[in-house]
């Protein structure tokens, strides 16, 4: 029901819209989807399990080709797990010095953390951040 309220809008701003489902009725779900996408015309793009979670992020960012959706017509199995080609290979981080002895020698958070959430769960996640206070 809210693809088909929002059709117009996410067709004025250009919405892309990827979804990677699995679970319990995971198949039903994709095709229920599917089904609204082909007959709204907004393009979504499905994968179930055969596709890991992690890939999806950077066909949905451009950063590689999109992998053909799945045969919705029965279910899958796990998922492939291939490499992600990258422009060129990273070098290794060099090891830091072990912080000098103090009361607090654990580094919870520095400015080069980065987080992802798969998921959201706000409160689990500001529970998390909270942690330390």
């Amino acid at each position: 029901q809210a693809l088909q309220h929002y059709t117009a809008e996410i067709k004025e701003h250009g919405i892309r819209i990827w979804i990677r489902r699995a679970g319990p009725n995971y198949l039903e779900g994709l095709r229920k989807v599917k089904a609204a996408s082909d007959r709204l015309g907004l393009g979504i793009k499905v994968y179930g399990p055969e596709t890991h979670i992690t890939a999806v992020v950077p066909m949905a960012l451009g950063l590689c080709e999109a992998a053909p959706e799945p045969d919705l017509s029965e279910a899958a199995g796990p998922p492939a797990r291939k490499l992600i080609p990258t422009a060129g290979t990273k070098k290794p981080a060099l090891a830091r010095p072990k912080p000098p002895p103090s009361k607090h020698t654990i580094v919870t958070a520095t400015p080069e953390t980065t987080a992802i959430v798969y998921g959201l769960q706000n409160r689990a996640v500001q529970g998390m951040l909270d942690f330390d206070f």
